[in-house]
Order: structure tokens, then sequence, then C-alpha cells
């Protein structure tokens, strides 16, 4: 199946550029089941989608052109097959905003510059929400033209079924239903009529170049602000400080105010609300993946969305009651059994380092031993070029370099494998230190570039604490 794939998406390239991909290389899995491939060639290094749903495929492809329509940085199409079960995307890299947090570090006090990229990101959100609108053709929306009533009932059962009865947290079934409904309804009575992107998150936001882009919205459809903003602020992972969120939001308000007229008080008040449904469905999410399906690391959530939970819970003030529900939210965050599900899931630290041959190989500080060591001498070399010899692997024209003149994605490719086959079984068997090595001759382009790169995919795809150190750059 996958050579197929392969084969067709080379094929698709072939037609639109005229000319054949000379790398191709698979990326890493999401939460979802497409399927992504990077393939370069000489004219062009683009994104190549597999996904079986037509229906999502045409909401994507149809939003892609609202929003562009709109001004907003997506993904540019450039071709589809005729099964629309395939097709090439612009490539937008690999640094989300998640990644940028991730690198920043982040706590009580998030750094300014992330702030200040969560803000830019803030100024767009009213015009993909409200000009969106007005350019989108709803009727592709998938798989509901709007996230009403039925829509939010799918999301709280979801929640219940894969979430609280696979946590076996006890509820009185017609009791939870009868604040479902009534909830859901509470919800409805916001303004509805914007541009839902769905699945607004760090992850899915993506910066190029400090430009800001936008990508997985194919779930989107007509719904109220109030939750695209909670999605952002209340992503469990990002983990965004709560005097921030609350900072965040009035920046938010202040540029929708600049394009309609706001009501604050009662803007904030439905916001909550939505905040809590966003935390219901991606902890349905989390069960789903994790209890059913037995991907514990998507139980790595958890905790983060229990302390969300916890702190929503002493904000919250509706005008309707809902017993049971809060009852069972309460209940939720008073589990020792779900907190510590995350703490099991902390174990394994992965340090990757690029080094300098000429100063030996580094020890591993765990005292563990083992691990793997990657030579990166066979790469071609951009420091044999003047231009590239104050630069490091960091730098965007090195970068640049190993993508387009270097055998270094196919290199990669096999190393992916190899450390993935080990960190799945390092995980399973509860291993705690795995350590990966990548040398050249001055550990300044290749080796640095080379361990970034897997510390990214690691990042992406595993429940692991990462430490990344460049031994001879000085961050030891």
């Amino acid at each position: 199946m996958k050579s197929t794939i392969r084969k067709n998406l080379e094929a698709l390239y072939l037609e639109y550029f005229d000319s054949v991909p000379e790398k191709f290389e698979k990326l890493p899995i999401s939460g979802s089941d497409r399927l992504y491939f990077r393939l370069s060639g000489k004219n062009k290094t683009v994104i190549g989608t597999y996904n079986e749903d037509v229906k999502e495929n045409l909401a994507f492809l149809e939003y892609s052109k609202g929003l562009k329509n709109s001004g907003i940085s997506v993904p540019e199409i450039y071709a589809t097959d005729e099964t629309c079960t395939l097709y090439l995307q612009e490539d937008l890299g690999d640094k989300t905003l998640f990644s940028f947090l991730s690198e920043s570090g982040n706590g009580e006090e998030m750094p300014e510059q992330v702030v200040e990229k969560y803000k830019k990101v803030l100024q767009v959100l009213p015009v993909i929400q409200i000009k969106g609108a007005e350019n989108i053709d709803f009727s592709f929306a998938y798989p509901r033209q709007a996230f009403d009533k039925q829509s939010m009932l799918w999301d709280l059962n979801y929640f219940k079924y894969y979430f609280l009865k696979l946590a076996r947290i006890p509820f009185d079934e017609e009791a939870l239903e009868n604040d479902f409904h009534a909830f859901s309804d509470y919800l409805l009575k916001t303004n509805c009529n914007f541009f839902l992107y769905r699945d607004f998150q760090s992850r899915n936001i993506m910066i190029n170049n400090d430009e800001i882009s936008f990508i997985d919205y194919q779930g989107g459809r007509k719904g109220a602000l109030q939750y695209d903003l909670a999605s952002l602020l209340y992503d469990s992972k990002a983990n965004v400080p709560q005097k921030v969120r609350d900072e965040l939001v009035e920046y938010y308000l202040d540029q929708l105010e600049k394009i309609i007229p706001v009501d604050r008080k009662e803007f904030k008040q439905y916001y909550y609300g939505y905040v809590l449904i966003r935390i219901m469905q991606a902890m349905g999410a989390y069960g789903f993946r994790g209890f059913y399906e037995k991907k514990s690391h998507f139980l790595k959530s958890v905790p983060y969305a229990l302390d969300n939970l916890s702190k929503i819970l002493q904000i919250i003030d509706f005008p309707v009651e809902f017993l049971e529900m809060m009852k069972v939210l309460k209940a939720i965050t008073l589990s020792e059994s779900l907190r510590e599900l995350g703490k099991e899931e902390h174990h394994l630290t992965v340090r990757i380092t690029s080094f300098s041959y000429k100063k030996g190989i580094p020890s591993d500080p765990s005292g563990n031993g083992g691990g793997f060591v990657f030579d990166c001498r066979a790469i071609h070399n951009p420091g044999r070029y003047d231009k590239y010899k104050d630069l490091t692997g960091k730098d965007e024209p090195v970068i640049q370099f190993f993508k387009v003149k270097s055998e270094m994605d196919l290199y990669l490719e096999s190393i992916f494998k190899l450390v993935d086959a080990s960190v799945n079984k390092y995980l399973e068997r509860g291993f705690t230190h795995l350590s990966v090595n990548f040398g050249c001759t001055g550990g300044q382009h290749r080796s640095v570039f080379a361990a970034e790169a897997l510390a990214l995919h690691l990042q992406n795809i595993f429940p692991v604490k990462l430490v990344l150190t460049h031994r001879e750059q000085g961050n030891i």
C-alpha cells in the first residue's frame, strides 16, 4: 500500500512540476489517519498528503481557497489526483508554535518572545473567523456544517464513553445526558455564525522565517468565536500559564473590536463554557487513543487537562446549573489514579548530543552506557564553503543546503527508524535513559543539523524528556 502511495505521489509531482522528485521522506504520524510525506526535487519541495476520506479532503481544499481569499497564510495547493485521496501542498517547514514554545521554555513566567508569537496569532484569528466565514462555502463542511447541538452532543458523548467510562469515573447516565443537552443549549445562545477552525492549537500553527501560517483546518464549520480562542489558550501540552491566558484573552478582544463591536462581559461568560467543552472533547480524544487504542503516550496530556479543568471550575459562574456534569468534572480533577497515569509517561530521557570527532565521543552522564553514535562525516559538508564557515546547522542557509545539496534526508530517514524502535521498546520496558550522538569533523554543521532534526522528530511523536546539547557550540 505504501509503495503505491509513493508511486502515485511521485507521479503527481512529475505531472505538476515536470521533474522527478529526488527525495521522498515519510513525516511523523499525528493524531489523525492522514499520511504526510516530503517530496524534494530540483524545482520544489512539497508536502504530499494521502487520506482515504474524500469528503474531508474536499473540505480542506475548499477551505484553503476561502482562507487564501481572506488574506490568510495557508498552504498553497499544487495538485490533486483524480480520486481526491492524494494532493500536493506547500511545504511550510517543520517549526510549529508548539516547538517554538518548547525550545523557549514555559512555566509561570512564559518568555516574552513566546507571548509575542501568541499575539501575532491572535491578530490573525479574528480575520480567520470573520472574513473566513464570508469566503468559505460551508456546503463542503464535513462532517457537519456547524458546531450545532448535534456536534456538541457528539463531543460530549465522546468524552463520556471514551474517557469517563474507560477511566471508571462513576456517574448518573440520565442526569448527565440531561445536563449535556442543557449545556449545549446554553452555549448556542451566543452568535454562532463565524468560521470555527475546530483544531486551532499550537501544533497547527507554523512559523517560517518569523511568518505565521495555518494548517489542518479541514474540520472547520460555522460556530462561535469563543471556541477557537479556547482551543489555543487551553491546549494541554502547550501549558500556557493562567496569567498569560488572561492577558491574551484581553489582547484578542482588542483585535476583535477593530472589526466588530464586542460585549466583553457576555463574551467571557460564554468563553469559559467553550473552554469547558473543548477540554472535554480533548479528554475524549486522549481516552480513545490512550485507553481504547492502547497508545499510552496520548495519556501524557491528561494531567495537564486536569490542571486546566481545576482552574476553570474555580472561575466559571453559569446562569444555569449543570449539577451532574459539574459533579463528574470535579471527581475527575480529584482522581489520583488519573494523575499517576501522566507520571508514568515521564520516565524516559533521550539525550541527544552533537560533537566533533577531534574531541572524542561524548560520555553518557546517566551511567547506562550504550545508545547510538552516528557518524555524519560521509554527508556533503557545507563547512567546505566560505559562506557557511561561520554558520551552524541551526542557521537557515545551512538548513537549506542540507535539504537541497546533500543526502541528509535519506540518512536521517534510516536513523529515525532505528531510534524510534529503541524508544518504543524503552517506553514499553520502563527504561529511563537513551543517548544518541551525532559526530562530524568540527561539530558545527552536519552533526548539529542531525541532532536538531532528531529532537524535533521525537518531540512530535513520543512522550519523552529531551536533553539536546551541541557540545562544540558551548551549551554543555
